[in-house]
Order: structure tokens, then sequence, then C-alpha cells
């Protein structure tokens, strides 16, 4: 289960800003996983309860945005929404798509005191 390590190093990002900006205790935390990223939601909750024990996320509340999708097709030249790689274009069916968006995980936003 990765998302134990990507909870781990959101924790380690969060304490590195922590010491940099001077906060003790993180009361919301968002995270943005794109619906492609290869991240299981439900298991990221879960590995982020565990890791948070005894940190400065511990009462934090986890919030977490999925943005859709995007892939441009390079047969009929339109960015297009996609569910989930390997899928063809829904405008002209062509596999020939690139990733554009909807693959990121990252630290959006923070609620600190």
């Amino acid at each position: 289960m990765h998302e134990m390590s990507l909870c781990e190093s959101v924790l380690q990002i969060v304490e590195e800003e922590a010491t940099r900006q001077r906060f003790s205790r993180v009361k919301w935390l968002q995270l943005e996983i794109g619906v492609l990223a290869g991240v299981e939601v439900e298991a990221m909750r879960f590995c982020f309860d565990v890791v948070a024990r005894n940190s400065l996320l511990q009462e934090a509340e986890l919030d977490i945005v999925q943005p859709g999708g995007e892939a441009w097709c390079m047969q009929c030249a339109q960015t297009v929404a996609i569910a989930a790689r390997y899928t063809p274009c829904p405008h002209c069916g062509s596999y020939q798509l690139q990733v554009t968006g909807g693959d990121q995980m990252r630290i959006k936003e923070l609620e600190v005191e």
C-alpha cells in the first residue's frame, strides 16, 4: 500500500513548513489527488489517520478534492475529459492521448495554529 508512504511524505512536508513558518498544529488540510494519480482515496484517509497520530496533524480534518482527468488527443487535436488512463478519445476513438491533468497529488491548502 503506497498510500502509507504518501501520507508519511505529506507529514514530512507539513513538519518542514511548521518549522519554517512557526506553527504547531494543523486544523485542516486539503489534498488534491487527481483521479488519474493512482491513489486509492479511502486507503489514503485510513493511512492519514494512522500517520497523523502523535504529530501536528493529529486533530487535523482531512479534505480530499479529486479533479477529473484530462488529456490531449493527438488525432482530433482536442482536450478531452477521461475517467481512466488508456481509454479512447470520446470524440474520435483514438488511443493517442497525452494526459494533461488529473494525475497530480499535492497539498493544496492548510489551516494552522
